[in-house]
């Protein structure tokens, strides 16, 4: 089970969502790089469970203890390690999940590849709860790039069937980006919140759940980033974005859209600004050709799948009787991941464009 992505810049979590603790080793950060706490700490709160209404309801104050790398708030070039340690853990409400494995959740598959050694509380080491220590290492990558004017954001493009408006692609100015990373509820179009929030608690009174979608953008990137075939940044991306639960699909600038268009209407027309800047009059393609960056933005969205823990009882099987069963999970779960999955996008980027470019 590796759990470890990365080139020059490599991230290794480990820890499951009910163990002691859990955590992230960042090995090939540059050294002397002066990290300012508090912004990392903001970045994790935007995470945290327990801080909305559309979230579970368990307690975690995802406090990062950080073991080695860093001397008076600076790099060392050691591998930096945190750890973050689980205190509001409630094993029990999984016992029956170990013989009846969750409809839409990794139970069964991860059953059956790690005969059933896997641990099941909480979903072990493929709960959304490991994606706390991404937070952490995004944070930090977050500030580096910042020092190279590169900056990532994301909103939430949609719950359910209720959506926000999109970036301008062309032009994605600072004041949207620090309205986005200030709000406890990121959106660009704030009309939309509360048409957004009754999707969440419909489903969640209806003891269900709803997905979603999250746009996430790259601004100051310069050109000639990335490579064909396999080195594309597409590829980058996506490959860490997949590593992040419940992610089940992705695509860049006008993504499916490009199919339905023509060629006239699909190309992005290059032009010289008035300092002699190359540009493109539209941004169709998220800012990315042939796998490499063209100067703009990189845009791209994911799509979130519904919290497969609901109230509801649900057809499953029982793996020591061998028979058909009824699954009625308990516990404390998100009836929508999507507003915390945000900040979480936003780490992955970070951590992918650091690498790439380091």
């Amino acid at each position: 089970m590796s759990s470890t992505i990365g080139e020059k810049i490599k991230i290794s979590i480990f820890g499951e969502s009910h163990g002691k603790a859990i955590g992230v080793v960042i090995d090939g950060l540059p050294t002397g790089q002066k990290l300012d706490i508090d912004k990392i700490l903001l970045e994790m709160k935007r995470r945290a469970p327990g801080n909305d209404k559309t979230a579970t309801p368990r307690k975690e104050a995802d406090f990062p203890e950080i073991l080695s790398g860093i001397v008076d708030l600076t790099t060392t070039g050691a591998p930096l390690c945190a750890v973050i340690h689980n205190t509001n853990t409630k094993s029990k409400d999984y016992s029956n999940i170990k013989k009846c494995p969750r409809p839409g959740h990794s139970d069964y598959p991860a059953f059956v590849k790690y005969n059933g050694f896997n641990d099941i509380a909480g979903g072990g080491h493929f709960s959304g709860r490991i994606t706390a220590p991404i937070v952490f290492a995004g944070a930090v990558c977050k500030q580096i790039l910042m020092e190279k004017g590169i900056k990532v954001t994301a909103h939430i493009n949609s719950i359910g069937s209720v959506e926000d408006k999109s970036f301008d692609p062309c032009n994605i100015t600072d004041d949207v980006i620090e309205n986005l990373l200030n709000s406890s509820f990121p959106l660009i179009d704030n009309s939309k919140e509360d048409a957004m929030r009754k999707v969440v608690m419909d489903a969640a009174s209806d003891k269900d759940s709803v997905g979603g979608t999250i746009e996430c953008a790259v601004t100051g990137l310069w050109a000639g980033i990335g490579g064909p075939m396999f080195d594309g940044i597409e590829g980058k991306i996506a490959k860490a974005v997949f590593g992040i639960p419940a992610m089940k699909g992705i695509e860049f600038g006008k993504g499916f859209d490009l199919a339905k268009m023509r060629g006239s209407e699909s190309n992005d027309n290059f032009r010289y600004d008035e300092n002699g800047n190359v540009y493109t009059q539209t941004n169709n393609c998220g800012g990315i050709l042939g796998g490499i960056t063209n100067g703009m933005p990189i845009t791209f969205k994911v799509a979130v799948k519904p919290t497969p823990s609901i109230a509801q009882p649900q057809d499953t099987i029982n793996l020591e009787t061998k028979e058909n069963d009824v699954l009625e999970i308990k516990g404390r779960h998100d009836p929508c991941i999507v507003l915390r999955a945000v900040p979480v996008i936003e780490a992955i980027t970070a951590i992918t464009i650091l690498d790439l470019i380091s």
